[in-house]
């Protein structure tokens, strides 16, 4: 597992400890040691019997694993006309407001080009939300 090899040189040299005075320590080898410090990675025996020595607890010695959040997406069509026909804009706070009490959360707006002069007869709101599970 991955471990803070920073931290754990710091509280040995806090000690005023050799990697050998810290293997006698936590009872572990003076080669283990210099592994742990050099590649930061420990096995859960070892990252404990170094926690004991120094008095701390596992969980401060070790690096969490950054885990990516996976996202889903939708989309959300907001119709609306100009010109003659001229409806006027959707109410884009109460849509968005509506999907945000689901958990999603806008990531962009698009106004797709239409064979309509030019003039688009809809907004696409593209929106986002941290998968569950």
């Amino acid at each position: 597992m991955k471990v803070d090899a920073q931290q754990i040189i710091e509280l040995r040299r806090s000690r005023s400890w050799s990697q050998e005075e810290l293997a006698i320590a936590a009872g572990l080898n003076r080669r283990t040691v210099q592994r742990i410090e050099r590649q930061a990675t420990a096995s859960l025996q070892s990252l404990k019997a170094m926690a004991a020595a120094f008095d701390v607890d596992s969980d401060d010695l070790r690096i969490e694993a950054r885990v990516m959040p996976m996202y889903e997406y939708k989309t959300v069509e907001l119709s609306f006309k100009f010109g003659v026909f001229k409806q006027g804009t959707p109410d884009i706070d109460a849509a968005l407001n509506a999907e945000a009490e689901e958990g999603w959360r806008l990531c962009q707006m698009v106004l797709p080009a239409s064979s309509n002069f030019g003039q688009s007869e809809k907004m696409v709101a593209i929106l986002e939300r941290i998968k569950a599970g």
